[in-house]
């Protein structure tokens, strides 16, 4: 029962098998010293449940936990060296800020002098020396989330897990914050997990995503290549793109079945994902002069203002898309759900890459 220690063996090494029910996770996954990885997926895909398992608060069926070498998989929480950030921080309302950082230390054994001393110093760290006296309550959510990093940190884990830490700030003040823990995780040794329904705090956060559906793994890899090659829906709609499977021969893609035949730049042959953005889709009240060889009919399913954008819904047959224009196009098109238009892309506005 006790640790079992592997040399030469550095950050995190898991593999971890939860059932639930009807539930049941299968994930590796590794992370390097100083590497932060993003575990992304829709609701129920499974994301809190391995933060939780890697915690130790929900019980493995089978796999391993390693981090530097060191066999955590049995060993209770409070004796895993881990830092964990919760998403409403879970701070002690009855202790100061200092004293809810000194916490961690004092409960691995730290003298209380210099329990306080190393919370007085990650205080200053995340730029709150002037609140160590402040109770929770008495601070901003901005605030509370530094307190939280700084406590997860005062004990020197090898490990740091963070459950969606800016989900509960405003959107200002969520700017702000995100980019100071942008900061400080640049500046942690250790591997740190993050789970996130936000694909921007992922993409600006993690050095590697790791997406999660149904229990398993789908893709990973850097945020970069993650959002140039979407491998699924969920993947596709998190970083904006339009994705369809098919089959590609001679410069063409035929989607799924056969309803349309998409022309590319690529020269691929065989299985193939292809994607777009919907900014790069045209569209037209009338059939264009000159046709564009990428043309379909389609009819509009759902009109959305996003910003100072307007995201127009096509549905299929023959293509289902999303079509970003200016609402002065909506305007001038006189777009309304259930209108019939013409929608166009260009062979060199699409991406293909192997299935």
């Amino acid at each position: 029962m006790g640790e079992h220690h592997m040399s030469g063996v550095t950050g995190l090494d898991a593999r971890l098998v939860v059932r639930r029910g009807a539930f049941d996770l299968d994930l590796e996954l590794r992370a390097e010293p100083g590497e932060v990885v993003a575990l992304l997926g829709p609701n129920g895909a499974g994301k809190s449940t391995a933060l939780r398992a890697l915690a130790g608060l929900v019980p493995l069926h089978d796999g391993h936990l390693r981090v530097d070498g060191t066999d955590l998989s049995r060993l209770p929480p409070e004796r895993r060296g881990i830092g964990m950030v919760f998403q409403d921080y879970l701070l002690f309302p009855h202790l100061s800020a200092l004293e809810n950082v000194a916490f961690g230390p004092r409960s691995q054994g730290t003298r209380k002098r210099e329990a306080r001393r190393r919370a007085a110093e990650w205080l200053a760290h995340v730029g709150l020396a002037d609140h160590a006296d402040a109770r929770p309550r008495a601070l901003s959510g901005g605030q509370a989330q530094r307190v939280a990093l700084a406590r997860a940190l005062a004990v020197r884990p090898r490990l740091l897990l963070l459950d969606e830490p800016l989900a509960a700030l405003d959107a200002h003040t969520r700017l702000e914050i995100r980019a100071a823990l942008r900061r400080h995780l640049a500046g942690f040794d250790g591997a740190a997990v993050l789970v996130t329904h936000d694909p921007l705090d992922a993409m600006v956060l993690a050095d590697r995503l790791v997406v999660l559906e149904s229990g398993r793994l789908v893709q990973e890899g850097p945020p970069a290549e993650v959002a140039r090659r979407p491998r699924t829906d969920y993947v596709a709609r998190l970083v904006g793109l339009n994705l369809y499977r098919g089959h590609a021969a001679a410069g063409t893609v035929l989607i799924d079945d056969g309803a349309i035949k998409l022309d590319t730049v690529d020269r691929l042959e065989g299985q193939v994902f292809l994607a777009f953005a919907p900014s790069s889709v045209a569209l037209y009240r009338s059939r264009p002069d000159g046709s564009p060889r990428n043309l379909w009919q389609a009819r509009v399913e759902a009109i959305e203002r996003q910003g100072d954008r307007v995201r127009v819904r096509l549905e299929g047959p023959p293509l289902a898309a999303a079509a970003d224009v200016t609402p002065g196009a909506v305007a001038e098109l006189g777009l309304v759900e259930g209108s019939v238009i013409w929608a166009a892309v260009k062979a060199t506005e699409t991406h293909v890459y192997p299935a």
